[in-house]
């Protein structure tokens, strides 16, 4: 099965000489980025190393949610939630976007006590979302035939459509201002005085001020052969698109098996409701002890596999001159295969709870490979003694629906401006100043 269908962008076909800010990566982060500073005035160019959006800001689910998030992005999805609804007038474009609300299910006493304690956070940003016992759960979502105590209801999230967000927002950049350069990979990044000076792509030198690294799961390699270490590793999610139904449930929805959300086609997106593959690299034992308290704490959750990507990033290389191709021109899309046998599970698992999907056919299924920090917040910093670099990555999952917000808060750091959120707990900075880097989820 091929992957997720995404608009298409036609990359510009003049390289710019110069500009303020050079944005690596093409996903909804950089897109956002590159939007938030081309409507500042900015000079920019956003180079994207294959197709705009067509790795995981593609293939994830779809989910604009402020539900069940750590705590210390809340603030930040606060003010994303903000954006979204003017997303299609601003870009000029259809991204699919309606606040049609998120169920988490409560299968337990236990879990209606431990949602209860998680709406607090949403206080102090004015928000509210509300623990529902079974007779409310059911007029939310009618035709559920799940054994529940009831769920947590989060009336303003909503849902997307990751085929057209990112297309949508780089066409807006690029008629602010900005060139969008396809298949064009930055090798790696120029300094002078220790200064960001430029970037050399595989298509010649762009000189600039700043750069920020929005690269998703690549960000690590690129890191690294500029003498950052990025504790990040990849964990892959599968996702299966359905024939449209009829009558289906207009909120999102998610168990602990399964989780779905409407499509603008009237199909759902279905994946997973847990389990994700975290592929056993070299990378794994690298970051082991970094990573170990993260495994702990979500043990059940991931499902470590020995596969072939061992092989494929024991061969990839770590470090190479920017006069030579870098690894990130041989592998224009990560497109890992996803689990057949998974898909069809997942479509059992939510017809046998609403029978509304057993008429249902697969129409299509993709794999995403998600960029992991080890407390799974990311990073939107910029980079001690490493003047005019900057980092936007790490979203662990969660970055679809928080990019425009993340996106506005990269270009405030860049810029110098008052930012929107306070971003100390986004730092690069955190993994080497002895913070405890575990997941929190709020309960």
């Amino acid at each position: 099965m091929p992957g997720p269908r995404v608009t298409p962008v036609y990359g510009d076909e003049n390289l710019p000489e110069k500009v303020d800010v050079v944005v690596i990566g093409g996903g909804i982060i950089g897109a956002s980025t590159a939007l938030e500073l081309a409507e500042r005035g900015l000079k920019v160019a956003l180079c994207e190393k294959g197709g705009i959006g067509q790795e995981q800001s593609s293939r994830n689910w779809g989910w604009v949610r402020i539900s069940r998030r750590d705590p210390k992005e809340i603030p930040l999805m606060a003010e994303t939630l903000k954006l979204w609804p003017e997303l299609a007038k601003r870009t000029g474009r259809d991204v699919g976007y309606k606040q049609a609300g998120i169920m988490f299910a409560a299968k337990t006493d236990k879990d209606m006590a431990k949602f209860e304690r998680w709406t607090r956070h949403l206080a102090p940003v004015g928000l509210s979302a509300e623990v529902m016992k079974r007779d409310a759960f059911d007029t939310v979502m009618g035709g559920c035939e799940e054994k529940v105590k009831g769920g947590l209801f989060t009336a303003v999230d909503g849902r997307a459509e990751p085929q057209l967000a990112a297309p949508a927002i780089a066409e807006a950049a690029r008629a602010a201002g900005a060139s969008v350069l396809t298949e064009c990979a930055v090798r790696g990044v120029e300094t002078s005085g220790g200064a960001v000076s430029g970037v050399i792509t595989e298509r010649g030198p762009i000189a600039c001020d700043a750069v920020v690294l929005a690269g998703g799961a690549w960000s690590r390699l690129f890191s690294g052969n500029f003498g950052l270490e990025l504790p990040q590793l990849k964990v892959q999610n599968t996702v299966l698109r359905t024939s449209p139904i009829e009558g289906g449930p207009e909120p999102a929805y998610w168990n602990d098996t399964f989780a779905f959300r409407k499509r603008a086609d009237g199909g759902y997106s279905i994946a997973d409701g847990s389990t994700n593959i975290a592929h056993l690299t070299p990378d794994s034992f690298r970051l082991f002890k970094t990573f170990l308290p993260a495994f702990l704490h979500t043990i059940g959750d991931v499902s470590l596999r020995l596969s072939e990507r061992f092989v494929i990033e024991a061969v990839t290389p770590r470090r190479w001159d920017l006069d030579e191709p870098s690894p990130f021109e041989y592998t224009r899309v990560l497109d890992p295969k996803p689990d057949r046998k998974l898909l069809t599970r997942i479509l059992q698992d939510a017809a046998s709870r609403f029978p509304i999907f057993k008429g249902a056919k697969i129409l299509q299924g993709w794999a995403g490979l998600m960029d992991v920090t080890p407390d799974a917040v990311p990073v939107i910093s910029g980079v001690d003694g490493k003047p005019g670099f900057y980092i936007a990555t790490g979203f662990s999952g969660h970055g679809f629906g928080i990019g425009p917000g993340a996106g506005r808060l990269m270009a405030q750091l860049v810029t110098g401006e008052t930012p929107m959120v306070d971003p100390h707990h986004f730092r690069f900075s955190r993994f080497s100043d002895g913070s405890r880097l575990v997941p929190d989820d709020g309960f």
